[in-house]
């Protein structure tokens, strides 16, 4: 493929090569290739379970070890005092079998360690909460005795006929003493519940006890403080009354039933209370100092594990990449056999790859013929990385295509800067993406949302949009809605005006550069912008699709296609050029005449392009000499182009394929097959052994799949010609609509800053800085960040569907070789 702006036009040149390995260095050769990044490995063992492959025991392994990388990874996160070490720019030493399974041992060790020393641990802290929540039930249900008891949630008698317990109700209220209690048949429960269930269970007791209870509850005094739990629940201290052993039975299993603990009673005896509540504070006191050593060195062994966690997990990752690269292989009668497609300029560095290999000798590299088509690969850096992502998320280009990537660079921030041209705006976003090119090293490796991913992505599609808009801008003669004096207008208005009569201005030259800034402020400004623009935006479209048609050219040319050459694009080029480059022309023609001086009215073009075909040879208004005879053959020419484009390739390839059949073969793809295999092996030097692969059979010869598909393609190409030409009429629109919404913006806002009579009063001061912060933020919001995004939306369905469809096929798969280059950053997401 031919080289277009010092790069290369198509993708790259790939070669389908074999490479055999030996069993006791395979793993090597992988680590080595993948290292270098050059080869697309294929799968040829795709009718082979992922079960059944060869090293599915080492995959296993180093998923386990993942898994235990992974639990180190989350203990260390909750523990918010240890920071992870992190290496933006993570180099890993090559490492042996030996090594990786001493770092697999190594590994298990520290995990069951840290295992043991966190769940001991978090049951300790367990242990400690429920120990504090003793105590704090034990005060919480003394106090429910010694002052009077005011129901929180109390269920009025007359809901129930029969509740013999609130007969009861008066004395309970009024203040009962523990020593007191025992002169009432009462029984009762004391525990804890969270607050948010003390309604539920209050509901459920009185139902299921039928009225027969009195409870009461508080919120605990000291809220329980658990480390490691994610939700600190809120709980209550509750008392239930009731009468006889079955019912306290069934209250203790509701209240189990519900999350609640149930806590024995002490009984009346205040010595036994102390007792009771000094033992807990000894067991708290003891199990705090256990806690805080089993923590202390819970961390110390999380220190260390956080230094070198980040390397552990690329290294087993980058291991189960090479046993899973291994399992694409297939098992020869000594080694693994490989496949897969490798640029062609890179097949000698791979070769010295493999003889840098200690013990590798005998891995053999060759190259086969097949009929698989290659992957694409489109070699970039970081500048048109952006732009050839936008062509990839359309379709990956077929294999060595004209790649649009190329042309998009130039032609995608002009078609944005075109209906957003303004000097003042382009300036913004070029400001803006300037900041993300100067910082982006910083900014490369930090965590960032999707938004921002996004932008800073395509930073330098942001920076040639912002400078292609200054430009567009200064054409226009446009700053937020403003006009430039930067040179005289080439427009005089008179110097004595009578009042009632029209002004007409003067010509008295032409404006150097641009858009002269007379016509700002004119009553029939808009009249020309109008006109002016989408002549334009007609013009730009007819460069923009011819260009692209040209690029089929190249297509064809590559593939030694003469008969699309003939049949699709000479057909397809003079039908596009009879119409729409006429159109063009007459676009220009009229532009370059002065039709004032000439005496004679502008014509109107859009009606001598539907008189062009509706009332062929009929001209009401003459553009130049024998336009009705020219305007004729180019009926004719476009008319006599569709049966051309309907029949010539269909009928040409039938008599191709008898001719094949004639000579022996198959059909005509069969003898293309055998005619590009005997070139390769011609062109093949003496470094490679060129084999044969026939699996694959050979297409089938149709046609009436092949007319069909003519006659579709013809009908769309025709009616695509005039759909898309329109289409480019919203370069027009929303260039208009810009600067319309950026004038009423500057009306409605910062225009008004300078009505007052006085411009030095503090008010009006005030004003201004109120009125440009407001026009300032709209500005930016509006009219940058919205229409700035509704262009590049436009802008990216003028290369997708009017240019790209003109020779783009987009039926290739994207190249992905084998590599660790993205191990680290995968881990840091």
């Amino acid at each position: 493929m031919p080289s277009f702006w010092g790069a290369q036009a198509g993708s790259a040149e790939m070669s389908f090569a074999e490479l055999y390995i030996p069993l006791d260095t395979a793993r090597e050769v992988v680590l080595a290739l993948g290292e270098q990044g050059m080869v697309h490995f294929v799968d040829k063992n795709s009718d082979v379970s992922a079960f059944q492959r060869a090293f599915v025991k080492e995959i296993r392994r180093l998923d386990n070890t993942e898994r235990q990388l992974r639990y180190l990874r989350n203990v260390i996160e909750h523990s918010h005092q240890i920071v992870m070490a992190h290496d933006a720019h993570l180099t890993l030493q090559p490492t042996s079998v030996t090594q990786i399974e001493q770092l697999s041992h190594d590994i298990d060790v520290l995990e069951q360690r840290v295992s043991q020393l966190e769940s001991s641990y978090l049951s300790l802290v367990k242990r400690h909460a429920s120990l504090i929540e003793h105590r704090q039930v034990l005060k919480g249900s003394r106090q429910f005795f010694q002052s009077g008891i005011q129901s929180q949630a109390r269920i009025s008698i007359d809901q129930v006929d029969n509740a013999p317990l609130l007969l009861e109700q008066e004395s309970l209220e009024a203040g009962i003493q523990l020593s007191d209690l025992q002169d009432l048949t009462l029984n009762y429960v004391i525990g804890s519940i969270p607050t948010a269930k003390v309604d539920i269970l209050n509901r459920i007791l009185w139902r299921s006890l039928r009225g027969n209870l009195y409870m009461n509850s508080k919120p605990l005094e000291e809220p329980n403080e658990e480390k490691h739990s994610e939700e600190q629940v809120e709980k209550s201290v509750f008392i239930v009354f009731t009468h006889g052993q079955l019912l306290l039975s069934r209250v203790k299993k509701i209240v189990e039933s519900l999350e609640g603990h149930v806590y024995n009673d002490i009984g009346s005896d205040p010595e036994l209370y102390d007792q009771v509540v000094n033992d807990l504070n000894m067991k708290i006191t003891d199990l705090t100092q256990v806690m805080f050593s089993t923590h202390q060195q819970l961390e110390a062994e999380l220190f260390v594990i956080a230094d070198q966690l980040e390397v552990w997990q690329a290294i087993v990752k980058r291991e189960k990449m090479i046993y899973s690269t291994m399992n694409l292989f297939s098992d020869g009668s000594r080694g693994l056999v490989a496949e897969g497609w490798i640029p062609t300029s890179e097949i000698a560095s791979v070769k010295n790859v493999l003889r840098d290999i200690e013990g590798s000798g005998s891995a053999v590299l060759s190259l086969l013929h097949t009929r698989k088509s290659p992957p694409t690969y489109h070699k970039t850096n970081k500048f048109t990385d952006a732009f050839q992502s936008i062509v990839d998320a359309y379709g990956v280009a077929s294999y060595q295509e004209v790649n649009p990537g190329l042309a998009t660079v130039v032609t995608f921030p002009f078609m944005f800067a075109i209906m957003f041209g303004d000097l003042g705006h382009g300036f913004i976003v070029f400001l803006i993406a300037l900041l993300l090119v100067l910082k982006e090293k910083t900014l490369q490796y930090q965590k960032k949302d999707e938004i921002f991913d996004m932008a800073f992505s395509g930073r330098y599609i942001l920076l040639l949009m912002g400078l292609f808009s200054m430009y567009t801008g200064l054409m226009y003669n446009d700053i937020f809605s403003r006009s430039m004096t930067l040179f005289h207008s080439g427009w005089e208005w008179p110097k004595v005006e009578t009042a009632g009569e029209t002004v007409v201005a003067e010509r008295v030259g032409v404006y150097p550069f641009g858009l002269d800034w007379a016509w700002h402020g004119a009553e029939n400004n808009l009249i020309f912008t109008n006109s002016y623009k989408m002549k334009l935006s007609i013009l730009m479209g007819y460069m923009h699709m011819s260009y692209s048609f040209l690029f089929s050219l190249v297509n064809y040319r590559f593939r030694h296609s003469r008969v699309d050459i003939i049949g699709n694009f000479i057909p397809g080029l003079i039908f596009m050029q009879s119409i729409f480059g006429y159109l063009s022309f007459t676009i220009v023609f009229k532009w370059a005449h002065n039709w004032i001086e000439m005496g004679k009215p502008a014509p109107g073009l859009l009606n001598m392009l539907i008189n062009m075909f509706l009332a062929p040879g009929t001209i009401d208004d003459e553009l130049y000499p024998f336009q009705g005879f020219v305007q004729s053959i180019l009926v004719l020419l476009a008319l006599a182009c569709v049966p051309m484009l309907l029949l010539y390739k269909p009928m040409t390839l039938r008599r191709k394929n008898n001719l094949a059949i004639q000579a022996g073969y198959t059909n005509i793809h069969e003898q293309e097959h055998t005619e590009t295999v005997q070139d390769r092996e011609e062109a093949a030097g003496d470094d490679f052994v060129i084999t044969h692969s026939g699996s694959e059979d050979h297409e089938e010869f149709n046609f009436g799949d092949i007319m069909i598909h003519q006659v579709i393609h013809t009908i769309e190409f025709c009616l695509n010609c005039v759909s898309h030409t329109a289409s480019y009429l919203r370069l027009w629109a929303l260039s208009l609509a810009h600067a319309q919404l950026s004038s009423v913006l500057w009306s409605m806002t910062i225009a008004n800053a300078f009505t007052s009579v006085d411009p030095k009063a503090p008010v009006q001061v005030i004003k201004c800085v109120v009125l440009f912060a407001m026009w300032f933020c709209l500005t930016v919001a509006i009219l940058v960040m919205m229409e700035g995004t509704s262009a590049m939306l436009h802008s990216l369905r003028l290369h997708w569907v009017e240019a790209m469809s003109k020779f783009f096929e987009g039926e290739g798969y994207a190249y992905e070789p084998f590599n660790f280059q993205h191990i680290n950053e995968e881990e840091t997401l």
